[in-house]
């Protein structure tokens, strides 16, 4: 499990390496990388979020914004999305697929659960760069979380 407080600005849910340090530099050049806590499955990151398993005795991890990859271990993005999204506490959570995935299956599954964006990896690192910054941004600074 990784070290953290409750004061978690960004939950990143990626199982690939490079992937993660991609999103991690980006996030880093454009300085909202302060509050980062990266887990590289879905069962892993269930546990942060509802106090479960090997977390069962630390406080529900609360991020602003989870940024949350489709195809993982253990539990897959789409069956972390439906329970977050179906439990009162976590709800109003905003989460943003960020996958390599292209597939309208996905596309439509992830919506129809509740997510709040979806965004393909854009292949090229400076384009990704930029579109995870501007993501960043948007979740961290200028949208408004209900109290």
């Amino acid at each position: 499990m990784p070290n953290f407080n409750t004061a978690v600005d960004i939950l990143l849910i990626e199982d690939n390496d490079s992937d993660a340090e991609l999103c991690l530099r980006a996030l880093r050049k454009h300085r909202l990388a302060n509050n980062v806590v990266r887990v590289k499955d879905g069962a892993e990151a269930l546990d942060l979020l509802f106090s479960t398993g090997p977390c069962a005795n630390r406080d529900r991890l609360a991020p602003k914004v989870i940024l949350l990859d489709l195809r993982l271990p253990k539990v897959d993005g789409l069956e972390v999305l439906q329970q977050v999204k179906a439990d009162e506490r976590t709800r109003n959570l905003p989460i943003v697929v960020l996958t390599s995935s292209k597939e309208d299956r996905d596309i439509v599954d992830a919506y129809n659960l509740g997510v709040n964006s979806f965004i393909s990896k854009p292949v090229e690192f400076d384009e990704f760069v930029d579109t995870v910054g501007k993501l960043g941004f948007y979740w961290l600074v200028v949208n408004r979380p209900p109290a």
